[in-house]
């Protein structure tokens, strides 16, 4: 929601005083779900597909009055027309009865496409932004849902695009990403994470921070046991255990481009700024 944008946008702020930062976002939240039950309701009930479109718009159009003032109209126009094409994807598969792994990763797309659209707008009323559609930047295979990230291509992409960025904060969709054909693929569970940690590699970052909703890496999990704690700091190596044995926080293929480069991560809590988090290096 709105409010919890804001936080983002808050701790945007405060580390781009210091250093130029890349913003990997996901989509809003449970978006991705919605996206996939409309898709599915195509195939039977347009109606109905429809009726979740609208409650994604809802979500969307909220938080556009919320934080966005100097470019509203403009910002309202871009979304309403990935809305239409959306519309016309799920109208498409009702028409079709067909729900292909190829239109349903364009499916999928539409939710950090729009967040990534929206957040780097209202960043931009606040400070120094640009937004960047990351399908330009991440190559990938043929693999729609689960596309194997051609690096060769991909890191050229990233880094010719940031030698030309002067910005001082550049916002990218995580998850999203394109074929050699241009046609849209997604890097399946983790991706957005997976995306950041993409980038952190291709541009030699000094820190990749992985922003959610607990302080770090628990020395075992917090809902079950009263004990555990926050790890300040842990290697890779225990890290990739600790996520393969179930902790959700990391997930493996996540570290691996960063690791390869000996890219520290830091997990960090959205709703607790100031707590450490843990450091993985």
């Amino acid at each position: 929601n709105s409010e919890n944008i804001k936080k983002v946008l808050d701790i945007v702020f405060n580390t781009s005083k210091n250093n130029k930062v890349a913003v990997v976002v996901s989509a809003f939240g449970k978006t991705t779900d919605k996206l996939f039950a409309g898709a599915n309701e195509a195939l039977e009930d347009i109606t109905a597909a429809k009726a979740i479109l609208e409650t994604i718009k809802e979500l969307h159009h909220q938080v556009i009055d919320d934080l966005i003032f100097v470019n509203k109209k403009e910002v309202r126009e871009e979304t309403a027309a990935l809305f239409n094409r959306l519309n016309s994807i799920y109208e498409g598969v009702f028409l079709l009865q067909e729900l292909s792994d190829k239109t349903l990763a364009k499916v999928y797309s539409f939710g950090e496409r729009l967040s990534s659209y929206i957040i780097a707008n209202a960043a931009k009323e606040l400070f120094d932004t640009t937004h960047q559609e990351s399908r330009d930047l991440i190559s990938t295979n043929n693999e729609y849902l689960n596309a194997q990230v051609n690096f060769k291509i991909t890191n050229k992409n990233i880094t010719s695009f940031f030698d030309k960025n002067k910005h001082q904060v550049t916002v990218l969709g995580g998850f999203i990403s394109s074929n050699t054909d241009s046609e849209t693929t997604t890097l399946g569970r983790g991706g957005s994470d997976f995306s950041a940690s993409i980038y952190a590699a291709a541009l030699n970052a000094d820190e990749l921070q992985i922003w959610t909703d607990v302080s770090g890496m628990f020395t075992s999990n917090p809902s079950v046991v009263k004990q555990a704690y926050p790890i300040s700091e842990i290697s890779y190596e225990e890290a990739m255990e600790l996520s393969h044995f179930g902790a959700k926080v990391l997930y493996p293929p996540t570290i691996q481009p960063s690791l390869r480069k000996e890219i520290p991560i830091r997990i960090k809590n959205t709703f607790h700024p100031k707590s450490d988090g843990t450091l993985i290096c």
